[in-house]
């Protein structure tokens, strides 16, 4: 199932995509796409309905963050073999573990604003995981039925603010509109192997990523477990798994995103983001 959420920044609505690839609105059978509606019992429920004799939403309405109401917003660096090669840095022995602050949160197609000061802004594809069900000192084995579902996320980076200057990475990974997340919550049983997924981003229709969840050093599954030892997983929760090789930090000689720069990005079966960045005037 393929959920997500569509209107005006603050007013979204709960929807679905139907068989045929169309929006249909939920909003008569659930408040919202959050912690409440994503737990195991309730997408269950969701299942069952016949999206068919729904409202039909068009198509063009804008669509926001895939999940409201997020408590958490988790961040794995360098999980990735062939980025953190790129990086010129060592392979981690344990998930590095770093946040985006919530309001960091935006739709999938909203504009990205550079922050003021910004001189090394950045992109990164990546993951993200959802969190459906509380979730504290889960075994690996366990872990992905603690999973709602999957979406994309843009990690976008301001590499002066999370590496030159103080050396706390949520600096450069929090600001506002850093954390484009959907357009769609993919439920689990829609996706093959989440350890194949192909990933790409472009920057003004030029590919800098083009990678695969294989490459992946933490699976989700180590991830969630990892993570569930330190704290209270909690439904809504996100955390984005890393990003493949192609970042603008990466290339020779780097490359930084600037006002009037727009990138687009996707992964194998959870849709597609576009932005575009805009100034913070």
């Amino acid at each position: 199932m393929k959920l997500l959420r569509y209107g005006a920044v603050g007013l979204e609505k709960p929807a679905a995509i139907d068989l045929e690839g169309n929006i249909r609105c939920l909003s008569d059978v659930v408040d919202d796409i959050d912690g409440a509606s994503i737990q195991r019992t309730s997408i269950e429920r969701l299942k069952k309905l016949d999206l068919s004799k729904l409202p039909l939403v068009s198509n063009v309405v804008r669509i926001g963050p895939c999940v409201a109401g997020v408590g958490k917003f988790l961040c794995i660096g360098l999980n990735y073999s062939d980025h953190a090669k790129e990086s010129g840095m060592a392979v981690p022995p344990e998930p590095v573990v770093f946040s985006k602050f919530v309001s960091a949160i935006c739709g999938p197609n909203d504009d990205i604003v550079k922050p003021r000061g910004s001189t090394k802004l950045d992109w990164e594809v990546e993951l993200g995981l959802v969190i459906g069900e509380q979730t504290s000192y889960v075994s690996e084995s366990e872990a992905m039925a603690s999973v709602a579902g999957f979406c994309v996320c843009n990690d976008i980076s301001e590499r002066e603010f999370q590496l030159e200057r103080s050396g706390q990475w949520d600096l450069g990974k929090g600001c506002d509109t850093f954390g484009p997340i959907g357009p769609w919550l993919v439920t689990p049983d829609e996706i093959d192997d989440v350890m194949d997924l192909k990933m790409w981003l472009e920057v003004n229709g030029r590919r800098f990523q083009d990678g695969n969840s294989k490459t992946m050093i933490f699976s989700p599954a180590k991830i969630v477990s990892f993570l569930s030892q330190y704290m209270t997983l909690m439904p809504g929760d996100v955390i984005s798994t890393g990003t493949p090789p192609g970042v603008g930090f990466g290339q020779n000689p780097q490359v930084y995103l600037d006002v009037g720069d727009s990138m687009t990005l996707g992964i194998q079966g959870l849709g597609l983001q576009t932005q575009r960045v805009i100034a913070d005037y």
